[in-house]
């Protein structure tokens, strides 16, 4: 169990092409720069990412929505 120095949460209702808009920059960012970048209140996170990671796809239907949830951790 793992005790969080940062922990950034965000939840917006946005278009389905503006969110697969932020996973490409996530994935860009992880690619290019081998490193993950937030911002909250003017405060800049660059947390570097190992070269080995455990990916999780959790992918659920349900009668009131349905949720992909994708985890990565190193």
């Amino acid at each position: 169990n793992m005790s969080s120095l940062i922990e950034l949460s965000t939840t917006a209702t946005i278009t389905r092409e503006e969110a697969a808009a932020r996973l490409r920059t996530i994935a860009d960012h992880l690619e290019r720069h081998n490193d993950v970048e937030f911002t909250r209140s003017g405060q800049r996170y660059v947390v570097d990412v190992a070269d080995q990671v455990e990916f999780e796809i959790e992918f659920e239907v349900a009668e009131d929505g349905s949720e992909l949830e994708i985890e990565i951790s190193w």
